[in-house]
């Protein structure tokens, strides 16, 4: 390898941080940003330290390496995704082609610096592979002044689209999300409910519903948030909803 190449550790158990870190320094043009234990806690040093390539471990608590690696896209300059396992699978296989590469514990360091100089031709790994692999997000990425904030799903209370981006809402304050209704809705049916072609409400959240009389005279369902004080239209398409969740 020629050009210089910033590497960020994510694995949550410190011998295998320990053995990356003694194969790296036998690389040459190598630097190593940091090193961090979840893929919650190697994204906020992604945002900080822009490292070229993001060593993931996939198990890993609080977060793991395939949800990390769906969020790291929405960076600034996102990493290419190496990632890294003791377990072999079909899904592996899959990200060899996918992803940039996947490095199979114990690694090799000849493993290693192949898939290095391939990240640095590859780089950054294909998100939608990875989309297609990972299992349910345990939280939003929003990309707001160049750093990814993570919100939890189960801090949401509704979601709205708007335009091209999506306002996400909970109890403290409001987020523009780049992401789709209809994948969201896909991806966790049993959490949100749709009210709106534009609109879903966390099931949870709803207090109840009621009906509203316009100006013009014209009656609709609006559905009540607890903690919020705020209501949100049903649609006349959406009205069967009313009975469903009543029942």
């Amino acid at each position: 390898m020629n050009a210089e190449l910033k590497v960020l550790i994510a694995d949550d158990e410190p011998p295998a941080r320990s053995r990356l870190r003694v194969l790296l320094t036998d690389i040459p043009n190598v630097t190593i940003t940091g090193e961090a234990a979840n893929g919650r806690e190697a994204l906020s040093m992604a945002s900080e330290l822009l490292p070229d390539v993001l060593l993931l471990d996939i198990r890993m608590p609080v977060m793991d390496g395939i949800e990390a690696a769906e969020h790291a896209q929405k960076l600034y300059r996102p990493p290419a995704i190496i990632f890294t396992t003791a377990y072999d699978s079909h899904a592996l296989q899959a990200f060899e082609l996918n992803a940039v590469d996947y490095l199979l514990k114990p690694i090799r360091i000849e493993r290693l610096r192949a898939a290095l100089a391939k990240a640095q031709v590859l780089r950054p790994a294909q998100l939608e592979a990875i989309q297609s692999l990972a299992p349910q997000r345990t939280h939003f990425s929003i990309h707001e002044r160049g750093r990814v904030l993570l919100v939890p799903v189960k801090d949401v209370i509704y979601l709205r689209a708007e335009l091209k981006y999506i306002t996400l809402r909970t109890a403290e304050r409001e987020y523009l999300l780049e992401d789709s209704l209809n994948r969201i809705e896909q991806e966790f049916p049993e959490r949100f409910l749709r009210i709106h072609r534009s609109c879903l409400v966390t099931r949870e959240a709803v207090q109840g519903f009621e009906r509203k009389q316009e100006a013009d005279g014209e009656v609709h369902w609006v559905v009540l948030l607890k903690g919020l004080g705020e209501t949100m239209p049903v649609s006349r398409r959406q009205q069967h909803i009313v009975r469903e969740f009543s029942g």
